[in-house]
């Protein structure tokens, strides 16, 4: 298992253990977020935890094309209920993320140093949210890193009402050029909406 320091680096991804971990320790900071990013690494790690590095073989993503938009779905986006916004309230985005039960949790991975640090990476460009509101109210959304490289890599999403962060999801990829979205591990809920693996050499290839 790899240590990191104060240096920004990691070791090669092919040395990740075979559930995808590759490095401990090390810091949020900004130059180090990029670059792990565009090297197809990710933070994740729960509250109690030290900063844990991963590069998962395979890798879950969704290829714009291969989108699956639900009949309900379709309605949903037909009627027109919710409003969506890109960019209008990112650190709330996040920060309902955090708050968001999921089954298999008992807390959240996204703690305070990972809201403060990709609100940094936001106010930089480098990290975007969608947000869906119904009566003014931010009802769902989620957030990613976009290094500028035709690749988005998505990190979370919340709904507080049915089907707002599947709204949120959608919307983006329809009126988005990526070439691909990083979804990192795979979710039932992706692949309902048309993700898949692909190897991790593909990943890096489309990096």
């Amino acid at each position: 298992m790899h240590f990191l320091s104060h240096k920004i680096e990691f070791p090669n991804v092919s040395e990740a253990s075979v559930d995808g971990l590759l490095a401990i320790g090390g810091d949020l900071s900004t130059k180090r977020l990029v670059h792990a990013y565009k090297n197809g690494i990710f933070p994740w790690f729960d509250a109690e935890e030290p900063i844990l590095w991963w590069s998962p073989d395979p890798r879950f993503v969704l290829f714009p094309k291969d989108l699956k938009v639900s009949k309900s779905m379709k309605q949903v986006l037909k009627k027109k209920q919710f409003k969506v916004s890109n960019n209008k309230s990112f650190r709330s985005v996040v920060e309902n993320c955090a708050q968001a039960k999921r089954d298999g949790q008992n807390g959240t991975w996204i703690t305070d140093d990972m809201v403060n640090a990709y609100t940094k990476l936001h106010k930089l460009g480098y990290a975007k949210s969608v947000e869906v509101w119904q009566e003014d109210v931010l009802v769902g959304g989620f957030y990613g890193v976009d290094l500028g490289n035709n690749v988005f890599c998505g990190e979370s999403m919340f709904a507080k009402v049915s089907n707002a962060s599947k709204l949120a999801f959608i919307t983006f990829v329809q009126n988005s050029n990526y070439k691909v979205i990083d979804c990192q591990l795979h979710t039932n809920h992706l692949e309902s909406l048309g993700g898949k693996h692909i190897s991790r050499f593909e990943f890096l290839k489309l990096l």
